[in-house]
């Protein structure tokens, strides 16, 4: 998979883009990240990227002729089309499930915001998918960009280490959290790994999990059960 990312702080990415998983996946040829500076899109000796909205109000707009520049730039530089992601609290709440979709693409592109956000011609003329990582606001969409790639990096055959890890995670499985997890010493400050995760018996076990996982969703989430009961039931 390619990604490509727009951004007036590409230098803000190979810090965290290599490192861990992310550094494996580029290693390996799975996935290639390729950074773009908005402002070599400009025109204008201060590369301006934003302007002042009409009508007033505070803050500075995103301007759409260098967006609009690196776009079709950027795009140009391989014939794998690809799909336009915009970040922004407006968009689409990024769930496992879009994860899941977004993997499945050959190419990204992802045009990271700054200031009060984009002019709307660009979400028109452009027909991004939008994409929100939370009801919160950041000072850019540089961190989204980065929550994105790490997601959907780790769904890739290769990636992780264990090829059904991101299969037993929190989100992935029936829509449920993860069961406890437990490793070595048996016993650690008086507390014990449960007798069953012991036994080698596989099919207790994985009740036990399953049960562990519906309880602790019930508990901590319990919006995504009532979900996860309502895709039963339709499927029923």
């Amino acid at each position: 998979m390619r990604i490509d990312i727009v951004t007036i702080f590409p230098q803000m990415f190979p810090p965290v883009m290599g490192e861990g998983m992310i550094r494996i996946a580029q290693e390996g040829g799975l996935v290639e990240l390729k950074y773009h500076d908005l402002r070599d899109y400009t025109t204008d000796n201060h590369r301006s990227v934003d302007d002042r909205p009409f009508g007033g109000g505070p803050g500075m707009v995103m301007m759409c002729g260098p967006i609009f520049r690196a776009v079709e730039a950027v795009e140009g530089q391989s014939p794998i089309p690809a799909k336009r992601l915009l970040l922004t609290p407006q968009g689409r709440p990024l769930k496992q499930s879009l994860v899941r979709e977004l993997a499945k693409e050959q190419r990204l592109l992802i045009l990271c915001g700054r200031y009060e956000g984009f002019d709307e011609r660009i979400r028109i003329g452009l027909q991004p998918l939008e994409i929100s990582i939370g009801d919160y606001v950041l000072s850019g969409g540089e961190i989204p960009a980065m929550v994105i790639v790490d997601a959907i990096a780790r769904l890739i055959p290769g990636v992780t280490g264990h090829p059904e890890s991101p299969v037993k995670e929190s989100f992935s499985d029936e829509g449920l959290l993860e069961y406890p997890q437990y490793t070595r010493p048996v016993e650690f400050h008086g507390m014990r790994v449960p007798e069953i995760l012991r036994s080698g018996d596989h099919a207790k076990i994985a009740e036990w999990q399953e049960e562990q996982a519906r309880l602790r969703t019930a508990e901590r989430r319990p919006d995504l059960l009532s979900r996860t009961e309502e895709k039963k039931s339709h499927k029923a």
